[in-house]
């Protein structure tokens, strides 16, 4: 498998808008896109269906997208696995997979297990755990949507003036 482009570096945070107000704060960093109560096909958690309930927030910063997550239920997940409720943490790096059944196969063939997977739409997903002190990996599969979304979050950093009243921008 050829090195992956990382192009996102995500935090588990318990609430999504301090957590922007800080990255803009001491970075600015900014526009934050915000999903709510994201909805997943064929959630699995540690390979048994599941329901995790969490919301995100996507800004772009520079090559690098920074995502926040903050899960809205008390379940276990991949997130908890490695960030406690009521705290923050470093979460995953993710990338987009030009073949994503070879992407996943390369990590577990490391050693690695999916923590979590399913589908976003159309787009299958992964978080992988290593086992290691670094953090999980996303795997993303290479989607139209996926590029649209990644695309729409660039251009919005590239267009943001920089002002707090359009810091954040819920999407439908």
């Amino acid at each position: 498998m050829a090195r992956p482009d990382i192009i996102q570096y995500a935090w588990v945070v318990p609430r999504l808008e301090d957590a922007i107000l800080h990255w803009h704060r001491t970075l600015g960093v900014g526009p934050f896109l915000i999903n709510r109560d994201i909805r997943i096909g064929q959630q699995r958690y540690r390979g048994a269906p599941s329901a995790t309930r969490f919301s995100t927030a996507v800004a772009q910063s520079g090559g690098a997208q920074i995502e926040l997550v903050e899960q809205i239920d008390d379940g276990p997940s991949a997130y908890r696995d490695t960030v406690p409720a009521g705290t923050s943490g470093f979460h995953h790096v993710a990338f987009i997979a030009d073949d994503y059944d070879v992407a996943l196969a390369h990590q577990l063939g490391t050693g690695a297990v999916v923590a979590s997977d399913g589908l976003f739409g159309d787009m299958r997903f992964a978080y992988v755990d290593t086992g290691q002190a670094g953090p999980m990996i996303e795997i993303l599969e290479d989607k139209p949507g996926i590029r649209a979304f990644f695309g729409a979050i660039r251009k919005a950093a590239e267009q943001w003036d920089g002002s707090p009243a359009t810091l954040m921008r819920e999407l439908g």
